[in-house]
C-alpha cells in the first residue's frame, strides 16, 4: 500500500476569526467547485457531508472526524467516491499570520494500492484545495458569528434510594424522551456547580446533576469507594429516570469517572462530554499516585477539614481573573465537602482500574479546558483529544479552550461553555 500526501497553504488579509467563521461549516456550500451538498448525521450523530461537483455525477460522501474552534481546525475522512483509494484523511486549519491576516493550510494524506495512484489523487486534490481557499478568503468578510440566546428552565431537586446502596442526590429538569444529559462534578466541586448548563441542556434533552457519593445530599457507602461503584450509580440514575442513552458530562474527577463509564458501557452512550481532565491517575506510575495521594491527605489526617484548606485550593483551581463572586463559588464547594467523603474520594481517585483504552470510544466526544487551567491544561487536554482521534474506530472529536477560565471553567466562563455544549448536544440523536 502506497502513501501520498498534499499540502497546500494560502494567504488571507481576512482576519482568522472571519475565515473560520466560514471553513467551520462543514456542511456549507462555500467551495465554488462544489454543486450540491447536504449535510446529514449518522446514526452516532457525526456530521457526514454528501455532494456533487460542477460536470460530474459522482456522489461523495466525507465524515468529520475533529473539530476546534478555539484551534480553528477541523479534520474529515473520506467515506465514498473516490475510486482506488484505501483511505483520505484531510485536515483544514485557519493561524494567525503576522500582518493580522490568517494563514489556511489544507492538508490531505492519501493511501492507495499503488504510488501512482496515491499521486494521481493527490495531483487532483491540489486544485481543488486551492480554489477552496481563495474562496474562503474571499467570503471571510460577509462571515457573521450568529448567537442564540437560551431559556433556562426550572430544575428539581430529586433524591433517589436503592436499599442497602447509598442515597444519591440530583438536580434534574422536567422529562423529556431521548437521552439523559448527565453532569458529575469535581473532587472539589457539588451538583450545584453545573446549575447553569443543567438549565440550559435541559432545552435539548433531560438534563441532571448528580451528586457524588459523600456529596452534598448523597451519602457514603459503607464501605471505601471505588469507580465500580460510581459507574453502578449512574447505572442506577439512568434506569431510575428511564433513560435508554445517556449523555456524561464531566469535570476533572468527574471526566475520569466518565470516561471510566465509557470504557464499560460504550453502547449506553450517546455522547461523552469531559472537561478539565480525563486520564486522571488512570495512566501514572505507582509512585506518583502515591505522592499524590499522601500531599492531599496530609491535612485530613492532621484532624483537619476541607474547609480548612479550601482557600489555598481555590487559589489553584480559579483563573488569574476570576471574579471575587467566582471565587466565592469555589470556596463554598469545597468548604461543603465532609472530610470523610474527600479522603474516600482521593482514595478512589488514586486507586485506578484500569488504563484507557480509547478505541472503546464509539461515541461523538467534547473536550474542554480552561486557558488557565493548571492542573489540566490546555496542552494535556488537547493531546488527550488528538491521541482519541487517532485511536477511535470511528473517531468524532471536538476540543475546545474556554479562554480566561481556570480548572473549573464552566463555573468562570458558564456562557462560553454552555454554547459549545449546547451545539454538542443539539447534534445527538434524540
Amino acid at each position: 500500500m502506497a502513501r501520498d500526501r498534499v499540502h497546500v497553504a494560502g494567504h488571507s488579509s481576512a482576519s482568522p476569526e472571519a475565515v473560520w467563521a466560514v471553513a467551520r461549516d462543514f456542511g456549507g456550500h462555500w467551495h465554488p467547485g462544489i454543486a450540491t451538498i447536504q449535510a446529514e448525521q449518522d446514526a452516532r450523530g457525526s456530521l457526514v457531508r454528501a455532494f456533487t461537483a460542477h460536470g460530474e455525477a459522482t456522489l461523495y460522501r466525507e465524515r468529520l472526524t475533529f473539530l476546534s474552534d478555539s484551534d480553528r481546525s477541523l479534520t474529515y475522512t473520506h467515506l465514498e467516491g473516490i475510486a482506488g483509494v484505501a483511505s483520505y484523511d484531510a485536515r483544514l486549519t485557519v493561524s494567525s499570520a503576522a500582518d493580522g491576516g490568517s494563514i489556511i493550510e489544507w492538508v490531505a494524506d492519501v493511501e492507495a494500492p499503488d504510488a501512482a495512484r496515491a499521486a494521481s489523487v493527490c495531483l487532483g486534490t491540489r486544485p481543488i484545495f486551492e480554489t477552496g481557499i481563495e474562496a474562503l478568503s474571499r467570503q471571510a468578510e460577509r462571515a457573521a458569528e450568529t448567537r442564540v440566546g437560551v431559556p433556562f428552565l426550572p430544575v428539581e431537586a430529586e433524591d433517589l434510594s436503592f436499599g442497602d446502596a447509598p442515597r444519591l442526590a440530583l438536580t434534574v429538569t422536567s422529562r423529556k424522551a431521548g437521552p439523559l444529559c448527565l453532569f458529575l462534578h469535581g473532587i472539589g466541586g457539588g451538583r450545584a456547580n453545573w446549575l447553569p448548563q443543567v438549565t440550559a441542556a435541559g432545552n435539548v434533552m433531560r438534563a441532571a446533576a448528580l451528586d457524588l457519593r459523600g456529596y452534598g445530599d448523597s451519602t457514603l457507602g459503607p464501605n471505601q469507594s471505588t469507580v465500580d461503584d460510581y459507574c453502578a450509580d449512574i447505572l442506577r440514575v439512568r434506569e431510575t429516570l428511564g433513560a435508554d442513552r445517556l449523555v456524561l458530562v464531566g469535570l476533572s474527577y468527574g471526566s475520569w469517572i466518565a470516561t471510566s463509564f465509557a470504557m464499560r458501557h460504550p453502547e449506553l452512550l450517546a455522547g461523552l462530554v469531559l472537561s478539565g481532565g480525563c486520564t486522571g491517575m488512570s495512566e501514572a506510575g505507582v509512585e506518583e499516585r502515591e505522592a499524590f495521594r499522601v500531599s492531599r491527605m496530609v491535612p485530613i489526617d492532621a484532624g483537619r477539614t476541607p474547609a480548612d484548606f479550601a482557600p489555598a485550593v481555590v487559589k489553584v483551581l480559579a483563573g488569574p481573573n476570576a471574579s471575587d463572586t467566582i471565587k466565592a463559588q469555589l470556596l463554598h464547594s469545597m468548604a461543603a465537602i465532609p472530610a470523610a467523603t474527600y479522603r474516600d474520594a482521593l482514595l478512589c481517585f488514586t486507586d485506578p482500574r484500569e488504563r484507557f483504552d480509547f478505541a472503546r470510544l464509539n461515541m461523538p466526544v467534547l473536550m474542554m479546558t480552561g486557558e488557565h487551567d493548571r492542573l489540566a491544561p490546555p496542552t494535556e487536554i488537547r493531546g488527550v483529544a488528538h491521541r482519541i482521534l487517532a485511536q477511535a474506530r470511528t473517531p468524532d472529536v471536538r476540543y475546545e479552550t474556554i479562554m480566561d477560565a481556570g480548572h473549573v471553567c464552566n463555573v468562570e466562563q458558564p456562557a462560553a461553555c454552555n454554547r459549545i455544549l449546547l451545539e454538542f448536544l443539539g447534534k445527538l440523536p434524540k
